[in-house]
């Protein structure tokens, strides 16, 4: 699988950078009760907004790294005041006089000059995403700024929240590459190059995959897990060695050009005697793609993750189903910014995170189980696949959803 060369992608996230910057920043500041929004971050102690915000040659704060966007009448102008630096001056221009002022300086002459009334910072109880701003440069600015300033800063959480969970057009078209190639490691671990049944263990499949992963330049956001159950066995997700009869299980997520995937997927390890997938836990399968189908409908914009949790719950118990469902936005972080709907360990309204409300152009992990009884046992089977939520409705980022992969 072709890894783009850095050049490409620093290229490429330039181009999502500016489409942010000119279409989605905008838009979520003037949405906002704020009239500037200040981003501030320390060198190695980044807000969380950094990356998504800054060109892919700059990899971190320089000293303290401060950019500020304002609205002024109808349109939002955006500032650098940091170090000066070409990269970062090609999309913020460069307000802090360095030499002439101190950096404190500068931006009280700012907001002297601009006067916006609410200046958002990134502090928040609420959300990680929100809660950027370290408490250091928080001190620095309640010390640096004049104290009429001091008094006109205020949160606005869905202003950073908004900012990394909105993809961009270029990013909704970069996805099917991310998943192609997260789906070229799960499908060669679910192989026979990978697994000798008898001797192979869930473990070494996970290695594999972290190695794969590695030896492609890329980094997987969290450590990936590969688990089996065994018809007749009412252990679910049993680690250890991989014999023939055992459905494996594995959760896998890769990060690629500032976007991450999220996907679990099945595999059937055949005995001697099988030439498919047994029909059993087909139909167990099915279920849980009726699920899913049943939360894709229940999505909707300006719907909030309770909503969408309640109703798919309902549904499926009106159809019934036995559902969990656990689903998370899944953008610059694999569980990013937006809406949470539900939890697995809590099926009940989540305060805050799943009050906010579902927007267009947004990417999911679509993640939920779903039970089936067979000869007297119930089964769990686990699903979770990368969606995109746009006006064309959701969207599965990668074939196969219903598929148990067939090892033989």
């Amino acid at each position: 699988m072709k890894i783009r060369s850095i050049k490409e992608q620093y290229e490429i996230k330039d181009i999502c950078l500016q489409e942010r910057l000119d279409d989605i920043v905008p838009k979520v500041l003037m949405n906002s009760t704020a009239d500037a929004w200040l981003v501030a971050s320390k060198e190695y102690h980044e807000d969380l907004v950094f990356d998504i915000l800054t060109p892919g040659s700059y990899l971190t704060a320089r000293r303290i790294t401060m950019l500020i966007f304002v609205k002024d009448e109808k349109e939002v102008k955006r500032f650098s005041l940091s170090l000066p630096d070409e990269d970062l001056n090609r999309f913020y221009p460069q307000y802090w006089r360095f030499g002439q002022e101190e950096q404190m300086e500068a931006l009280n002459r700012f907001l002297t000059e601009y006067k916006p009334r609410k200046i958002a910072i990134n502090i928040s109880e609420n959300d990680t995403y929100a809660d950027g701003l370290s408490y250091g440069l928080y001190q620095t600015l309640k010390k640096g700024l004049n104290q009429e300033f001091v008094e006109r800063l205020t949160v606005d959480e869905m202003i950073p929240v908004k900012i990394m969970e909105i993809r961009t057009k270029t990013e909704l078209s970069l996805y099917p590459e991310l998943m192609e190639i997260a789906f070229s490691v799960i499908e060669e671990a679910f192989s026979l190059k990978q697994i000798v049944p008898g001797k192979t263990t869930t473990f070494d499949l996970e290695y594999f995959m972290m190695d794969k992963v590695t030896q492609m330049g890329l980094e997987y956001w969290f450590s990936p897990t590969v688990d089996k159950w065994k018809e007749g066995s009412s252990i679910e997700r049993d680690t250890g060695v991989i014999e023939k009869g055992d459905l494996l299980h594995c959760d896998f997520g890769i990060k690629y050009l500032n976007l991450c995937s999220d996907t679990q997927r099945l595999a059937y390890v055949a005995k001697d005697e099988d030439t498919d997938v047994p029909q059993w836990m087909k139909d167990g399968f099915k279920v849980n793609d009726r699920f899913q189908d049943i939360v894709c409908h229940c999505m909707a914009e300006g719907k909030s993750g309770n909503d969408v949790l309640m109703d798919s719950l309902k549904q499926a118990a009106n159809e019934g189903i036995q559902a969990c469902l656990y689903s998370h936005p899944c953008n610059i972080y694999g569980h990013g910014p937006g809406p949470t709907i539900g939890l697995w360990n809590n099926q009940n309204s989540i305060p805050y995170k799943g009050d906010i409300c579902m927007s267009l152009d947004t990417v999911y992990a679509l993640e939920l189980n779903t039970k089936y009884e067979y000869q007297g046992i119930t089964y769990t089977f686990y699903s979770e696949e990368t969606v995109s939520f746009t006006d064309q409705g959701v969207t599965f980022l990668y074939p196969g959803r219903s598929e148990i992969y067939f090892i033989k």
